[in-house]
């Protein structure tokens, strides 16, 4: 099973609702203003940049309610956190950072550890929709608890999905550290693990065409088992954020180890 768009409208539509305040006019990926080039290192977090989803879900798949209390920086990481904290008319508790602004073509870098066990997704993505008052574009890396070796990359146009892969992470997601990137070009959308390309999308009809929020979550279900895995908490679990950058078109590279630097 995958996530189907079908959740996908529903759950970020409901997230824009209770977050309407961070809407902004709308962009297309080459008009309007968007957010320039950064690298986060997470020494603080900046509230400048980053909303913090709380006090709602994403719908009935969704077994948690987001809180702004399982958003932790510490010695330089961020950590999302999933416990067994109820919450509203959830049981669980987890977490999500999005971006304030829009960011256009580029290439998109996370360093980042995933939680362990199965019925979790430790997700790094971009997205937008209707609530923003744009149409549904998104670019995803899921890691997906029942198999936490490999990593599924994905992208919705107009809210049209089915363009999953899996791809395999050497050692696995949730052991050490790893780097996942997409470069978001007009005719051209490259995913890269460990600086590695492992996907290359150039059909016109499956490249998102406007500006999307930058999104860390990390959530569970008891629903989406064939997705995901069966849920199996037992312990809080934990997402770890080394490093996210941005580095627009055209710009240099803002780390040695970017896949930025490899494009110029």
């Amino acid at each position: 099973m995958t996530y189907t768009p079908h959740f996908r409208s529903i759950s970020r539509s409901i997230l824009g609702v209770f977050a309407a305040t961070m809407s902004f006019s709308v962009a297309h990926a080459q008009q309007g203003p968007t957010g320039q080039s950064f690298i986060d290192t997470f020494k603080t977090l900046d509230s400048a940049r980053w909303y913090i989803s709380d006090g709602w879900n994403n719908g009935a798949h969704q077994n948690c309610t987001w809180t702004k209390n399982n958003i932790k920086v510490d010695n330089g990481h961020l950590q999302l956190t999933f416990n067994n904290t109820p919450l509203k008319e959830r049981k669980f508790s987890c977490a999500e950072i999005q971006t304030k602004q829009r960011f256009g073509y580029g290439t998109y870098e996370v360093r980042m550890k995933a939680a362990d066990i199965s019925g979790l997704n430790s997700a790094f993505f971009s997205f937008i929709g209707p609530v923003d008052k744009s149409p549904h574009d998104e670019i995803d890396f899921e890691i997906l608890g029942k198999n936490l070796n490999e990593v599924q990359v994905n992208q919705y146009i107009s809210a049209k999905g089915d363009n999953e892969k899996l791809v395999p992470v050497p050692g696995g997601a949730n052991k050490a550290f790893n780097d996942y990137a997409f470069v978001w070009e007009k005719d051209r959308l490259r995913f890269y693990v460990n600086g590695k390309m492992v996907q290359d999308v150039t059909d016109p009809a499956k490249l998102p065409s406007h500006s999307q929020k930058i999104f860390l979550s990390l959530w569970g279900t008891d629903t989406l088992t064939d997705w995901m895995g069966p849920f199996s908490y037992t312990t809080p679990q934990t997402m770890t954020v080394e490093r996210v950058a941005f580095t627009a078109l055209g710009d240099k590279c803002q780390f040695p180890t970017s896949v930025a630097c490899k494009l110029q």
